[in-house]
């Protein structure tokens, strides 16, 4: 069985690594009602979280002596891991996992760009990622939090072909990144309003059917906010992270 073929550059899957893989579980479950079964473990312990019976996230167990940031990874698709990671290293990223392959599921690799913004890359076999839309709960876009947009921009543009679309504003650094003419990512630069925390970084946005209601539910579970619900041209979100600080976004999409 081989996996629906997405367009190279598509966001594909999102996982996050911690260190307690059963508290994690019992946090995303309760915030947005997913299920987990046993995915790979190539890499140590690891679950797919499901909705509805469709997979929309992975959460792995890092080895107890790992200290890496606790952050949630966005995976871009490849039809060709091993070449798109020789692509990533001429055009000024580094690779710091792989590529390798995930038993069945595929083959991937983790990257970095050339700011330290970390994201993979997947080649799909039997595991296709994330459907394109789905219920709330369901990663619905992925944005690149980094200091200004143009540099890096071109890095993703020679790597995936995007098409890239900027906002044009004196005070707002914002590009668009289009595969066959549709919106698929975006870049925002913040300038010195990077967090000095997580520097440049990939935000997962998940779709929630009462941001009001879902930023209580994370302080309710353990986890903060970090910037409280507000309105943008998206819908109504808000900035959070869980009990071990991975942060994501959570919003109340205007459909």
């Amino acid at each position: 069985m081989t996996a629906t073929r997405r367009t190279p550059g598509t966001p594909c899957w999102v996982s996050l690594m911690v260190h307690g893989l059963t508290s994690t579980q019992e946090f995303y479950s309760r915030l947005f009602g997913w299920e987990f079964h046993p995915g790979p473990q190539h890499l140590g312990p690891y679950v797919r979280a499901l909705l509805g019976g469709d997979p929309v996230a992975g959460i792995g167990q890092l080895p107890p002596d790992r200290h890496l940031p606790i952050a949630w990874t966005t995976y871009l698709a490849t039809d060709d891991a091993d070449e798109t990671a020789e692509v990533i290293r001429s055009c000024g990223g580094t690779i710091g996992v792989g590529p390798l392959d995930a038993e069945e599921a595929g083959r991937l690799a983790i990257a970095s760009d050339p700011e330290g913004a970390v994201f993979g890359i997947w080649q799909a076999a039997e595991h296709a990622g994330i459907a394109a839309a789905g219920p709330p709960g369901t990663p619905v876009w992925n944005e690149l939090v980094t200091r200004e947009t143009l540099m890096v921009g071109k890095f993703y543009q020679s790597v995936f072909g995007y098409d890239l679309e900027p906002v044009v504003s004196a005070d707002f650094d914002y590009t668009t990144l289009h595969l066959l003419s549709r919106p698929v990512a975006s870049l925002h630069g913040v300038g010195n309003a990077l967090p000095r925390d997580l520097g440049a970084h990939w935000m997962t946005y998940f779709e929630v059917a009462d941001t009001d209601e879902a930023a209580r539910r994370v302080e309710e579970l353990g986890g903060h906010v970090l910037h409280e619900p507000r309105e943008a041209a998206s819908g109504r979100l808000a900035t959070v992270a869980d009990p071990e600080g991975a942060v994501f976004t959570i919003v109340q999409s205007n459909h």
